[in-house]
């Protein structure tokens, strides 16, 4: 073999390598890209399916759930009679309560103010230590959630957003989760995303 076919071979060779190589490299690049699209995808399905069933829920009647008419929602410090306890909406407070857990009882009217922003409150009245350690693992860190006493109310737990009031008996009770899922931010709220924190308490 001559010197002009051994670098006519070489240069073969080192062709052959080459697209070795760029096949080899092509086919971890493909591996790794699906490596990473494939749960990619599974998670997206995964979050599809959960904004479905959450605005499945969201759309479905919650069992017991009462339904007010709020004729007006004006600031006043002055004193307000409302029809229920605690009132769901109507003329309240200046400044909203801040969403928390509270060991005591709230400015009602500062609730309402909370509820305006589209909190969820919910109250209690005579239940056990332990019925209340679920209750506060319920709201746990959520924001747009008050939980607080409400001496009176007539109910051992409600669950109060603007408009829309339930009433249940345990702290275990599978609409708790329903109506917060429904209620808090929900579509009843009329100043959506106005502050929770920043107020009172």
């Amino acid at each position: 073999m001559n010197k002009r076919e051994e670098a006519q071979a070489m240069l073969s060779k080192a062709k052959a390598k080459e697209k070795r190589t760029k096949i080899l490299t092509f086919s971890i690049a493909t591996a790794a890209l699906l490596a990473i699209a494939v749960p990619t995808a599974v998670v997206l399905s995964g979050a599809a399916r959960d904004k479905a069933a959450y605005e499945t829920a969201a759309k479905a009647p919650i069992d017991g759930v009462q339904t007010f008419k709020i004729a007006s929602a004006n600031h006043t410090e002055a004193p307000v009679s409302y029809p229920q306890s605690p009132g769901v909406g109507g003329d309240h407070y200046p400044v909203w309560q801040n969403c928390g857990i509270y060991p005591n009882p709230i400015q009602e009217t500062a609730g309402i103010h909370s509820l305006e922003h589209g909190a969820v409150w919910i109250s209690y009245d005579g239940i056990s230590e332990d019925e209340l350690k679920v209750l506060n693992d319920v709201v746990g860190k959520r924001t747009y959630m008050l939980l607080s006493p409400f001496p009176g109310q007539g109910a051992k737990i409600k669950l109060s957003a603007w408009g829309e009031q339930l009433s249940v008996d345990t702290p275990d009770d599978p609409r708790i989760a329903a109506f917060i899922k429904k209620y808090r931010q929900g579509p009843q709220t009329p100043e959506p995303g106005a502050s929770c924190v920043g107020g009172i308490g």
